[in-house]
């Protein structure tokens, strides 16, 4: 089965809050996503709420519950009290736990499951306790090891960081080999029966080597690129060519 699309609505919000004004309408756009085909909807509340604001949260999920039951909400986070505490009032179908400082940019690396597994197991089986399914955010640097103790963490999936791989769009050689080692995380995920996701500066261009060279990749999150795509193409439109690059029939 070809990877289902997430769309993160993050840089939606971002843009949004640049003004004291309702629009860009994160409600609107992820109607319009979710029409499109799209599977779910992403969202990473920051503490400083610098794009998604935690009042958004009962709105998306509602959008979800009331129009497309069959879609997920997936939310992403450090796994802070304030965060857990968040996510078991807002029930989304998907935790993605990250290990983000707040005052990061954006996500750049994934656990260090040898240093942060124990830290993680107990947080893990709260979410699960909740019917939540969990993943993991992972470097996708080919360490077997590794995804064995994100596995022992009773985690369901682990997300692969996909920023460098994104970030060699001009450096084809290079993308070749970063992508060589996500593929051999995927494997040895596979081999431990923890489901695969992926994100970060995913494109049009990049994702089909990408899901050609993970055939079992489950779920991919896009939400930089697919906002600056939506600027040229709308957000259907965008959504479609998204979903055609993972390799739904659209």
């Amino acid at each position: 089965m070809p990877a289902k699309l997430s769309v993160n609505i993050n840089a939606i919000a971002m843009l949004r809050n640049r003004r004291d004004l309702p629009w860009p309408s994160l409600e609107h756009l992820g109607r319009i996503a979710l029409q499109a085909g799209a599977a779910g909807l992403t969202v990473h509340p920051r503490p400083d709420q610098r794009h998604i604001r935690f009042s958004d949260l009962p709105v998306i999920r509602a959008l979800i519950d009331d129009e497309f039951p069959e879609a997920e909400f997936n939310i992403e986070g450090y796994p802070s009290e304030d965060f857990l505490a968040l996510c078991e009032r807002t029930e989304p179908e998907q935790v993605t736990l990250v290990p983000d400082d707040p005052a990061q940019a954006t996500s750049d690396h994934g656990f260090n499951f040898r240093a942060q597994g124990e830290f993680l197991k107990p947080i893990v089986a709260r979410l699960k306790a909740k019917g939540v399914r969990v993943s993991l955010f992972a470097d996708g640097d080919g360490d077997v090891e590794a995804v064995k103790l994100a596995k022992a963490t009773g985690a369901d999936r682990i997300e692969l960081y996909t920023g460098p791989y994104g970030g060699c769009y001009d450096k084809p050689e290079l993308a070749a080999e970063i992508l060589e080692k996500l593929g051999r995380t995927a494997d040895a995920a596979a081999a431990e029966g923890l489901a695969v996701n992926a994100g970060h500066d995913l494109t049009v261009a990049n994702l089909p080597a990408l899901a050609k060279r993970i055939p079992t990749l489950a779920e991919v999150s896009i939400g930089h690129g697919l906002t600056a795509d939506a600027l040229e193409y709308g957000m259907a439109e965008t959504v479609r060519r998204f979903r055609h690059a993972c390799g739904q029939k659209v």
